[in-house]
This record gives structure tokens, sequence and C-alpha cells, in this order.
């Protein structure tokens, strides 16, 4: 039971990896808090993981919904040992194509919330607390027209690395976990591979595959690393 009575906050966690993430921390102890802008799959991740953790709607974009989910986190449990980063959007269009708002949103969903999460609650996080942000294969090798993911990602890795370095004197560690092809809605809302035109080659793995690695990487067995990127693919970058 490596997270007993660990207060863990995982915003997107009303599907896929994030429900994933948030079932494997209450199976071991854990007292989850769900964020997600989608309603009825937040209360019924809550549900399946037991009914006793939280859950918060959230446009995880906006700061005002952000830090409503960190104070009714801090106000049900008084302090956060975990912070699990997850929620993403994703666009499918060549850049000259999309329109600013598109760009600005995806930024918003996947990067911005980041900053914010980890600003309004690294305050309550005590020593020994970790913060583990969803990176991307696609933020090392990637493919056309997912120019907006591809910055969020490849800039969520980089400020990470200089967020590790900011904490250690708090002993609060920030690493990433970067998936690769998973079996969540977001693999299968790519309108290129609903319609057919796009083959995912290699493997492809289970949400649990993911959270598998997050909980390590939150979890006092993986004390010793911070700043990493922990690439869980299925070896699908060395064919991107």
């Amino acid at each position: 039971m490596r997270f007993r009575e660990k207060v863990c906050l995982v915003s997107g966690g009303g599907s896929g990896i994030g429900r994933a993430t948030c079932l494997r921390f209450a199976a071991e102890g854990g007292l989850v808090a769900v964020v997600d802008l989608n309603e009825s799959g937040g209360r019924q991740t809550v549900e399946m993981a037991g009914g006793t953790g939280l859950f918060v709607k959230a446009d995880v974009g906006n700061v005002s919904d952000v830090k409503a989910a960190v104070d009714a986190t801090i106000s049900k449990w008084g302090r956060i040992d975990v912070l699990v980063n997850n929620a993403a959007i994703m666009t499918f269009k060549p850049v000259v194509e999309l329109s600013e708002a598109e760009w600005d949103k995806v930024l918003a969903v996947n990067l911005r919330s980041v900053f914010l999460f980890c600003k309004y609650s690294i305050p309550h996080m005590p020593p020994g607390s970790a913060v583990i942000n969803v990176s991307s294969v696609h933020a090392h090798q990637t493919t056309p027209n997912v120019g907006p993911y591809v910055a969020s990602k490849g800039g969520m890795e980089a400020f990470s690395r200089s967020l590790a370095l900011e904490l250690g004197p708090r002993k609060i560690r920030v690493n990433c976990v970067a998936p690769g092809a998973v079996n969540a809605p977001m693999l299968w809302s790519n309108p290129l591979v609903k319609a057919g035109k796009e083959k995912i080659e290699g493997a492809i793995g289970e949400p649990e595959d993911i959270a598998s690695a997050i909980c390590y990487l939150a979890s006092n067995e993986a004390k010793f690393i911070n700043g990493q990127t922990l690439v869980v693919d299925g070896g699908r970058l060395d064919i991107l």
C-alpha cells in the first residue's frame, strides 16, 4: 500500500490514463481528488475508486477552476502529496489552418494548466511529495499536423526539469512520463485514425500500463529519480 493516506490530485481523471491512475492510487490506499471537465466521467471514476474520493469539475486551462480544485482538495484533506498533471487535448491540422484560438486552447489545457496546478498546489505539498507530468513520445519524435500538442509536451518536459531543480531544497520531486500509443479516447479521436487513413504501427498500450509508471515515479521507490522523463511506449519511438 504505497499510497496509504496519501492525497493524490489527478487532472483529467475522468477517463483513459487519468482514470487508470486514480484507480491505482485508490487501490494502494490513496485519497484521490479527480479533476475533470466531464462531470459524468469524473464522478464515475470516484465511484469506481470506492466512492471515498473527491470529484471537482474544472476547465484546467482556467485559473479560477484550477484554484478551486486545489482549494477543494485542501479543504477536504489539508495537503497534497502527489500531483499528476494529465489533462490534455490535441488538434490535427496543419499550422496554416490552425486558428489562434485553437493554438491557445491546446497550450492552455496541456501546458498552462501544469504551471497553474504546480503554482497553487506546491505550497500545500510536504517534503517527500511528488509531481508527475504526463508528456508524450511526440515531445521526442513526432508526425505532421500536431504542432500545438508537440509544443505543449516539449514545453512540459523543459518546465519539469527546471521545476525539479527549483523544488530540490523542498524535497519535492518532479518527473514526466511520456506514453506512446495508448488505448484511450485521445488515440481513437484522431480523425485520420477514425477514417482508417492513419494506421497505428507498433504496440498499443493500455491506460493501466501508463498508470503503473506514474505511480512508480510518485512512490517512495523512486525517491532518487528527479527531473527525468520516463518513456513508456512499447518501443514506439523506434518507429516514429
